[in-house]
């Protein structure tokens, strides 16, 4: 048994794929991971972006799509052939879990991040594009995303609600799902969500600012904030998904909107690789992976409970940040900002450099 599928089968958490490329299609590498132990795909513009750009892969279809499609159409086209046949692949999962796993997740284009009703058009089309139940059309958590989760949600559409970096935000999300289902007439089994919590970079930024105030007991905090944010997170997560409120959603056959730890692979060098894997292993969870942290986690991770150890010290960990001075709420602005701006910045080069081949191949 690989540690992936124990990691499932003992702590209840699903091990995904941070990665999508035709190569992973082709070659049956994909099915290899899924019969390793990886229960469900992410996949994102700056993904897309290295997919296509480093490699022939997507060359001859281009260039039959080049003759009759712009470059975004082109653009979107490769995507869904990708997406559809890696549903295809998980779907067994699905079937196998109820539901529980085996999703493909597709983001939209991120120039619809401060447009809520350019989102709900657009999620809405994607999900009528590619009409399978075990897709996750991605929405991120930004101000005007929420109210198009809501949205969807009470349209019965499966979402996953992406760039999450704060507690705040993390609780207007699991409203919104839980008021869609509320909303939602038809059958709440249908209705899946994972809310995906980004980890390693509030330590990025966190512990810049933590230099920049200059004291020990500022530079002590530095590599524990993202997992003890988390980790209330999880804490959270337990608390909005018990009581009468879900108990009613649950009887109509709603599930669990599981919390997904997204950005899970270690920035800072110094730090373990596996930093932002073994430290938030719980039932009920996501842990979404790139390829070299699915194999560190293989080689030497380890398969036990730790989302519960420590949540008074993570509370505390939060408490003396204020006291340095570093602003978490002005952390998360901060990486929301940047986060959509690399995903839109990765989505404007590749339909840059796509529009300049179409350009050639047609002259």
């Amino acid at each position: 048994m690989t540690k992936l599928q124990q990691l499932f089968r003992e702590q209840g958490q699903s091990p995904w794929l941070d990665n999508l490329k035709r190569g992973y299609l082709t070659t049956g590498q994909l099915e290899r991971l899924v019969a390793d132990g990886i229960r469900g795909i992410t996949s994102n513009p700056t993904i897309f972006q290295k997919a296509i750009e480093g490699s022939s892969d997507y060359d001859e279809q281009f260039r039959d799509l080049a003759k009759v499609s712009s470059a975004e159409d082109a653009y979107w086209a490769m995507v869904v052939d990708d997406i559809e046949a890696a549903l295809a692949i998980l779907r067994p999962v699905y079937d196998a879990s109820a539901g529980g796993d085996g999703f493909v997740s597709v983001e939209l284009a991120p120039d619809l991040a401060r447009d809520t009703d350019g989102s709900v058009a657009a999620a809405r089309r994607l999900h009528e594009r590619i009409d399978e139940p075990n897709l996750f059309v991605k929405i991120p958590a930004t101000a005007e995303g929420v109210p198009a989760v809501q949205r969807m949600i009470a349209e019965g559409r499966s979402i996953n609600i992406t760039l999450i970096f704060s507690l705040d935000r993390y609780d207007e999300i699991i409203e919104a799902y839980l008021s869609g289902l509320e909303a939602y007439d038809g059958d709440l089994a249908r209705v899946h969500s994972v809310a995906s919590f980004f980890v390693s970079r509030v330590d990025t930024e966190t512990d810049r600012r933590l230099e920049a105030v200059g004291r020990d007991d500022a530079r002590a905090l530095q590599g524990k904030v993202a997992v003890a944010q988390a980790k209330l997170a999880y804490q959270l997560f337990r608390a909005r998904f018990s009581g009468p409120r879900w108990d009613r959603l649950a009887a109509r056959g709603a599930s669990l909107q599981r919390p997904l730890w997204a950005s899970t692979s270690t920035k800072n060098p110094a730090y373990p690789d596996l930093l932002y894997v073994d430290n938030l292993i719980g039932p009920d969870t996501v842990n979404t992976l790139p390829d070299a942290t699915i194999a560190a986690f293989e080689d030497h991770g380890t398969v036990a409970r730790t989302i519960d150890d420590g949540a008074d010290d993570a509370r505390h960990t939060l408490e003396r940040l204020a006291e340095v001075g570093v602003d978490l709420d002005d952390v998360s602005r901060v990486l929301e900002d940047e986060g959509v701006a690399s995903f839109t910045k990765s989505y404007d080069e590749l339909l840059g450099a796509l529009e300049s081949k179409r350009a050639e191949l047609t002259a």
